[in-house]
């Protein structure tokens, strides 16, 4: 008898096509990553990545020029509206800490605000593959910003902790992290 051969993986289907019409650029497999795993249903983020439509078509246009029109995911969830405050507060601090300005950080910058909407680990928030390509993501797109993460940080409690100081808010009450109760919820592996 011989064995049923296994039916492709939809993800890397759908990430493999994308990368076939890549342009080469830093964030190209970060992006198909992330739309792969938007079509699957993977992930919290909200339609097109959380852009506008014109802006996410140049996105993709850009990064992905010879790409025929792709699906939408079949998995939306909507951007949380009652959260904007807070987004912006996180936009502003992600402008300020771009590598360079660039059509590029702006589309990052928003991407990572409507990943910070969702409940889970930023980096399976949007969908990525692994931590490291979040902290891939963070250097080559925030890089003042992703220095200053230097005890490796879960990214979403570090940029909001980075919020909360320029606010003049410590709520932790320990010393450093490192003797705080909490040191493991923030700097522990993510599963």
């Amino acid at each position: 008898m011989t064995a049923m051969p296994k039916p492709p993986n939809l993800l890397h289907t759908h990430y493999d096509h994308l990368m076939q019409h890549r342009r080469g650029e830093t964030n190209d497999h970060l992006l198909a990553t992330m739309y792969a795993s938007a079509l699957c249903g993977q992930g919290a983020m909200p339609l097109h990545l959380g852009l506008p439509l014109e802006i996410f078509h140049s996105m993709m246009e850009y990064h992905f020029p010879t790409l025929p029109p792709l699906p939408l995911p079949a998995h939306v969830l909507p951007l949380d509206f009652s959260r904007l405050t807070e987004l912006d507060d996180l936009r502003t601090l992600l402008q300020q800490h771009q590598s360079q300005p660039s059509p590029m950080a702006g589309w990052m910058t928003e991407i990572i605000c409507a990943g910070c909407t969702g409940n889970d680990h930023l980096w399976q928030d949007l969908g990525l593959w692994s931590r490291k390509d979040l902290s891939t993501l963070m250097h080559d797109n925030f890089r003042p910003l992703a220095e200053r993460n230097d005890k490796d940080m879960k990214w979403k409690k570090f940029l909001y902790k980075q919020l909360c100081i320029g606010e003049g808010i410590y709520i932790c009450r320990a010393p450093s992290c490192e003797v705080c109760v909490d040191y493991a919820a923030c700097f522990a592996p993510e599963a």
